[in-house]
């Protein structure tokens, strides 16, 4: 039997100690080590390695990146003169995994002007952290890129839009941002941009004026909306309860992606122009029989694309 103040009992006591000390100190390397990991994941040299050979391999040197959401990858197949470089080819590039993502980099001319097309974006859900989700972010900034175009295939939360509209972004709402899942996270080199960079300004005002413009010019106005995306980590769809929530938050729509990408474009000082393609509505009633499903994503995409080839589009 052991008492307490008893010699066995202050042994016991010491060696419980020693061991929570030592439970913490490595908790505390475990956890140091996770840090330095995930800030060298990827040093500049890295993202220049990955510059470099791109720009060995072509002449073309495009300051408008596009990134292609799900199902809108035949953008690319919009471009002329075209050179097509596999993501398994690049070197340090990671690889798509999600039907509608074809993996593909695609450099060439959309009405005269050079542009780079990113076929298949990556996400947090796929297991990528956030460093890798950006990856190419980053190598744009250093082929010169000097804008962004992200697109995005969409859940409609405003009530007042339509499978089909295209949504604007004027601003988003960064929810895995809000449980510490952000690109910035961790070293910040300088060679790309400043520690706390600004996010209220993150999409261009001139160019939303410019895409109104066009859309107005194309024919294209009536379906045209602006507002604000939220991104969820995915890959589940929205519950009810989460979609009225987002409707309470003042979200537009809703998707799985883009503002990783959006907010490395800014830390690096790129312009960025947000579009949603409103692919489906969400769910906000509980006696609804409607479910979300990605094949109804895919073929809404698809079909926006067949029109964006065929004639004026917002897209084209």
């Amino acid at each position: 039997m052991l008492h307490f103040g008893s010699p066995n009992h202050q042994e016991n006591g010491k060696h419980f100690k020693e061991n929570r000390f030592l439970k913490r100190h490595n908790t505390t390397q475990r956890r140091d080590a996770a840090v330095e990991a995930s800030a060298t994941l990827y040093q500049y040299e890295d993202y220049k390695e990955t510059a470099d050979w791109i720009l060995a391999q072509t002449n073309q040197r495009p300051k408008v990146a596009i990134i292609c959401g799900s199902g809108l990858g035949g953008l690319a197949d919009l471009l002329e003169d075209k050179t097509v470089f596999p993501y398994e080819s690049i070197p340090r590039f990671p690889t798509s995994t999600v039907q509608g993502h074809a993996g593909k980099l695609v450099f060439g001319k959309l009405q005269g002007r050079e542009c780079v097309c990113m076929q298949g974006r990556f996400h947090f859900y796929e297991g990528y952290d956030m460093h890798t989700v950006t990856y190419p972010v980053r190598v744009f900034s250093l082929l010169g890129v000097e804008t962004l175009i992200v697109t995005n295939a969409a859940g409609g939360v405003n009530e007042a839009y339509s499978v089909a509209d295209i949504m604007l972004i004027k601003d988003h709402i960064n929810m895995p941002g809000f449980a510490g899942q952000n690109p910035l996270c961790g070293h910040n080199d300088e060679r790309f941009g400043v520690r706390f960079p600004c996010m209220s300004d993150a999409y261009d005002r001139r160019l939303r004026d410019l895409a109104k413009q066009t859309a107005a010019e194309q024919g294209c106005g009536s379906f045209l909306q602006e507002g604000v995306y939220c991104m969820l980590a995915g890959p589940t769809y929205e519950t009810i309860a989460e979609c009225r929530f987002l409707q309470t938050l003042g979200a537009d729509a809703v998707g799985m992606s883009t503002v990783p990408e959006v907010v490395v474009a800014r830390h690096c000082g790129l312009r960025v122009l947000g579009l949603s393609l409103i692919t489906n509505k969400v769910v906000t009633d509980y006696d609804s029989e409607e479910k979300a499903n990605h094949e109804e994503v895919l073929q809404t995409t698809k079909l926006n694309i067949v029109c964006a080839g065929s004639g004026p589009h917002c897209f084209s």
